[in-house]
């Protein structure tokens, strides 16, 4: 199976290691609080995907048209606030790990604040996916 290329952008503002994201939860780091527009440059972002291409849904695109990308919309409003997002520093900026769609949620509902993990980059060795 060929892989599938990244966007230029995913690269410039993505990790440069691959993640299990299993592996981040079992981290012990404590949950705090930060105002969600430290985040909600991820919506700009082509994190998501339609169709049989990778990376290239924004999260304003769902946000914005619910009723054109129903799945990712509904997926969005399941998921659970009550976990923390996980993020890291990563080239000047907060990055998620893990908890995009309870970023959106937490914006749709109108939230302020977040809670969120920051994991910091010492822990990239124990959390990279297995080969």
């Amino acid at each position: 199976m060929k892989e599938k290329k990244l966007p230029k952008i995913i690269e410039e503002v993505g990790f440069d290691f691959s993640w299990d994201e299993k592996k981040v939860w079992k981290l012990n780091y404590p949950v705090e609080e930060i105002n969600i527009e430290e985040l909600t440059w991820h919506f700009e972002i082509p994190f998501h995907w339609h169709g049989s291409q990778i990376y290239n849904l924004k999260s304003i695109e769902i946000i914005s048209n619910p009723d054109n990308y129903k799945e990712e919309y509904e997926r969005t409003m399941k998921s659970d606030l009550t976990h923390p997002i996980d993020i890291m520093w990563n080239k000047g900026k907060w990055l998620i790990l893990d908890g995009l769609h309870r970023l959106m949620k937490a914006k749709i509902l109108g939230l302020r604040k977040v809670k969120v993990r920051k994991i910091p980059r010492l822990e990239v060795p124990n959390i990279l996916k297995d080969d």
